[in-house]
């Protein structure tokens, strides 16, 4: 749809099209929303138009982080695993997010929609970790409305400029298509770049199940931190003779376990990404002996089955 037509749409019937678009977005479908708020904006004549819109705005919002925390509900850290799978950079691990989540709180839901990715993953962490629903819905709406407002309310202060921009862009509409193609590549091409560096840093030696169950049972054990989110933890147990430990308090999860001592990183991420990510910290901060589990917990979970070390029903 071109800017003008959107113009129009929105004139016609601003509720439904902000309600729509808002809903798509949330929902996780690659809509940018802020555009069509900065343009809704803009054309809002009155106070009673603007309270229409933003109640369209936040309803919609509110809606779609609703289906994604009875999602996480449902499902659990399967959700996180699957948004995971989705990112273009697999550094990016949920269990990170996750874990900031659990210390920010149910405040941490008013300020999502400013952070991108976070918006996408903490309805379905609120979800998997039980947060009570009537909490989780007033802080959705609290943020949803303090984003929504703000997009709108720049849309209205700068009513004028954003006039002056749709009709720029209708004159000179190929020019900004070839611009906007530009800028998507270059976000597109950032990203393969992470991807690509990504893999130039899992060059780092990695410990299998078996090695690792092994070295479990003999005389001087590693230390094995368990980097996976805290709803997984919950919903499957804690690994025997592991360690808790979250992205940002690594240093505080070794403790003083000596440099020279192995050390095995464990996480739940595609291609070991978080535990790839802990090791090559932990070794540049001087320890010598670090290797992340060679496919994570689910390649654990099945070497301690195939041990005998676990029933079945874990």
């Amino acid at each position: 749809m071109e800017i003008s037509q959107l113009s129009e749409a929105l004139q016609r019937d601003a509720v439904w099209v902000v309600f729509l678009n808002v809903l798509l977005q949330q929902i996780g479908l690659p809509v940018p929303a802020v555009p069509t708020l900065l343009l809704a904006g803009s054309l809002i004549v009155g106070s009673g138009q603007f309270a229409s819109v933003l109640a369209a705005a936040i309803v919609a919002s509110v809606l779609a982080d609703w289906v994604w925390y009875l999602a996480g509900r449902a499902f659990g850290y399967r959700v996180l695993a699957g948004l995971c799978k989705l990112s273009i950079n697999p550094a990016s691990c949920v269990s990170q997010t996750e874990s900031r989540f659990v210390r920010w709180g149910l405040g941490s839901l008013v300020f999502a929609k400013f952070i991108p990715g976070f918006s996408t993953v903490a309805p379905p962490i609120a979800g998997s970790l039980r947060m009570r629903l009537p909490g989780f819905l007033l802080a959705a709406a609290t943020g949803a409305a303090l984003w929504a407002g703000l997009a709108l309310g720049a849309g209205w202060l700068l009513r004028n400029e954003v006039s002056a921009a749709i009709a720029a862009l209708d004159q000179h509409t190929g020019s900004a298509l070839v611009l906007l193609a530009a800028m998507i590549s270059l976000w597109l091409g950032w990203k393969l770049w992470q991807k690509y560096r990504f893999r130039q840093l899992s060059a780092v030696p990695h410990i299998t199940p078996l090695e690792l169950i092994a070295a479990m049972e003999g005389e001087q054990p590693p230390l094995v931190l368990d980097l996976r989110g805290q709803s997984m933890i919950a919903e499957t147990g804690p690994i025997a003779g592991a360690t808790v430990a979250e992205h940002d308090l690594l240093l505080d999860a070794v403790g003083e376990w000596p440099k020279d001592r192995p050390i095995v990183t464990l996480c739940a991420c595609p291609e070991d990404a978080g535990a790839i990510q802990a090791a090559r910290r932990l070794l540049d901060a001087g320890y010598i002996s670090v290797r992340p589990l060679k496919g994570g917990y689910e390649a654990w979970l099945a070497s301690a089955l195939e041990k005998g070390m676990l029933t079945s029903g874990v």
